[in-house]
């Protein structure tokens, strides 16, 4: 680990002394990730903001590549911190409230699936119902769970971004997993 965060320290001064593969490199390594974080950070009713969010958030890492210090941070932390503050700039920008959505309207948003054999309808509506239950988490719970699961941030990395204790990040990511287990344990019961 601490081998790839020297690495990325030295991508970062390579680009800032102006080599154009150096942060196409970085790109390459975590977008994906970042989009994912994002995507979800946002749910159902903001996704299409996702791929914009995304964007300035490689803007600000190209800007302050200056102020990332592999000492603090390892990079994932570092990006994701910047991506949950442009996610949540976005929220405020849109004045909206940063609660639960409801769980209907996230699985209302999903498109429906085209006719196709019966596991792969089964499968999608398993997917929805997931995704509907990811969405529903309270905004914090499911930031720390995203960047748990999807991000495969540590729970110190989660606590550093987010900037709780390291108990906090936990004990949300508890709840999340609580409340997806509840939730997704009642949906089973209704379609068996």
């Amino acid at each position: 680990m601490e081998d790839d965060a020297v690495e990325e320290a030295d991508l970062l001064r390579a680009h800032r002394a102006g080599d154009p593969h150096a942060f196409a490199r970085l790109y390459d390594r975590y977008d994906r990730a970042c989009f994912h974080l994002i995507r979800r950070l946002l749910g159902g009713a903001h996704a299409d903001a996702a791929e914009d969010l995304c964007q300035e958030t490689w803007i600000a890492v190209s800007r302050n590549a200056a102020s990332f210090d592999p000492a603090k941070a390892s990079f994932a932390a570092w990006l994701f911190t910047i991506a949950r503050h442009k996610t949540f700039d976005h929220f405020r920008r849109q004045r909206v409230a940063i609660l639960a959505t409801e769980p209907g309207e996230a699985a209302a948003m999903v498109p429906d699936p085209q006719p196709s054999p019966l596991e792969q309808v089964q499968s999608r509506q398993r997917a929805e119902e997931i995704v509907a239950a990811v969405e529903a988490l309270p905004l914090e719970q499911r930031g720390v769970f995203v960047m748990f699961a999807d991000g495969g941030l540590s729970l110190e990395e989660i606590a550093e971004v987010t900037g709780v204790a390291v108990e906090t990040a936990k004990s949300r990511l508890r709840y999340a997993r609580a409340k997806l287990r509840q939730s997704l344990a009642g949906e089973r019961s209704t379609h068996v």
